[in-house]
């Protein structure tokens, strides 16, 4: 990753005179999903299944998906490189997968049982990541929190500690620290505790305490000043590289000092791998960065387009679960058809030859917007790992969430977003995500991305 610190600034005129025609022309072509919009709303809360799914004036309804693309119900043809927030690693409608939920429905569909796929899941998982025992959830905000309700049960403790600006799913003690104005941060040493929106119990609030990624030095002292508290964590719970500010890498040693701070205070290490795992290696980020936790939470593309989740642990921190002190249950935990497409992708989908497709595919798509950024002379950096990518627009790297809030440009993400949609390029609406690639993906797709890219910073200069 290189950045440039000179680059000639982007005229903002420019910028908003781009994003009102951007604007114009999504709007004027996405008359169907305005029309639904209004027929949604009657009985679906502002009209979409998710907060997240939301946007002005209106959501883009998908109507179907096959391999790297998928279509609107106005009917435009898109290269997916939203993949359903990073869950469709192996591309929509994958005949594998398919032929596997198919094979599965006619023998039912649930019976709040194990079933024989999910014992081999199991072991697959295991056997990629390390650690031997699992259990299977419905989501990854279902396997954070009960890999935290593990942990505060093997520790006898209750503070939870995280990285401030990190996503770790929709419960109470994680939606805490997220998304905060730059100047509500607080001091670095002693960063802010912070609801991420209402109806969040102030004293869940207190029991989450956040610490600056990228920085293993100010996480032990924070555990300190806890300790003298009598509040020493049970857990730190983060993502080995950041996903939602972009894609922000650990620097080098980071991760092994975080593992040795946690072990020596007998803190849980949880490594939330709900967008790295299976995504970025076989085995994840553990396996990409070489550092194994005590917990790892999985879910997204572990399901290959259904709905699952999993918590994988040491022996000895899953024997809570294993004895009955924690009820971990659900009552969809390790479905049928979740477990059918789940074994399908892991056997016969995302293979070593899969991954090398896409680390191939990411280095080419790399190296073309790169090459955009150094003719343009944009402020910015490409930066990418496995299937997950971005540009980020900023000429100072960014490491945490202080140095993203300090240097992002959301004028210019917006614009991007826009111009990528109406150039079929379907991109995560409006947030500062990374791109996914799937093993479908192919040549053709890169180069539409890198063209619209060009063609993109050719109109910012003009």
């Amino acid at each position: 990753m290189t950045t440039s610190t000179t680059a000639r600034p982007i005229d903002r005129a420019r910028i908003a005179e781009l994003t009102e025609a951007e604007q114009a022309r999504l709007d004027q072509r996405t008359s169907a999903s305005r029309d639904l919009y209004a027929r949604a709303r009657a009985h679906l809360s502002g009209g979409v299944a998710s907060s997240y799914q939301g946007r002005d004036p209106w959501p883009i309804y998908i109507d179907r998906g096959e391999g790297p693309r998928i279509w609107d119900i106005d009917g435009t043809e898109y290269f997916d490189f939203h993949n359903g927030f990073g869950s469709m690693v192996q591309g929509h409608a994958h005949p594998a997968i398919g032929a596997a939920i198919a094979a599965r429905y006619p023998q039912g569909t649930h019976f709040g049982c194990a079933t024989p796929d999910s014992i081999a899941v199991a072991a697959e998982l295991s056997r990629r990541w390390g650690l031997p025992q699992w259990r299977f959830t419905n989501s990854g905000s279902e396997s954070t929190m009960d890999a935290i309700r593990i942990a505060r049960a093997y520790t006898g403790r209750d503070t939870v500690m995280k990285i401030f600006g990190s996503y770790h799913g929709h419960h109470d003690t994680v939606m805490v620290s997220i998304g905060v104005a730059y100047d509500a941060i607080g001091d670095r040493e002693n960063l802010a505790s912070l609801p991420y929106g209402a109806g969040i119990p102030q004293s869940v609030v207190d029991m989450t305490v956040a610490v600056p990624f990228n920085d293993a030095p100010a996480m032990e002292r924070r555990i300190q000043r806890l300790a003298a508290e009598g509040r020493l964590p049970a857990c730190v719970i983060m993502e080995a590289a950041m996903m939602n500010l972009g894609v922000v890498l650990p620097d080098p040693g980071y991760l092994e000092a975080v593992r040795e701070i946690t072990r020596r205070y007998g803190i849980v290490l949880i490594f939330d791998e709900v967008k790295t795992g299976l995504c970025v290696a076989p085995g994840g980020a553990t396996e990409r960065f070489g550092v194994v936790p005590d917990l790892v939470t999985l879910a997204k593309a572990l399901g290959g387009g259904l709905p699952s989740g999993a918590i994988g642990g040491t022996a000895e921190v899953m024997a809570v679960v294993e004895d009955g002190s924690v009820y971990q249950v659900g009552t969809y935990n390790g479905n049928p058809l979740s477990m059918a497409a789940a074994r399908a992708s892991l056997e016969e989908v995302l293979t070593p030859a899969a991954y090398a497709h896409l680390a191939r595919l990411n280095d080419r798509i790399l190296a073309g917007t790169r090459d955009v950024i150094a003719r343009y002379d944009l402020p910015g950096y490409a930066v990418g790992i496995g299937s997950k990518g971005c540009v980020t627009f900023s000429s100072s790297p960014v490491r945490d969430y202080e140095t993203f809030k300090a240097n992002q440009d959301v004028d210019l993400t917006t614009l991007t977003w826009l111009w990528n949609m109406n150039r079929g390029i379907f991109a995560t609406p409006g947030r500062e995500e990374e791109w996914t690639l799937s093993v479908t993906h192919t040549d053709e797709a890169i180069d539409h991305y890198v063209a619209v890219f060009d063609e993109l910073a050719a109109a910012l200069r003009a």
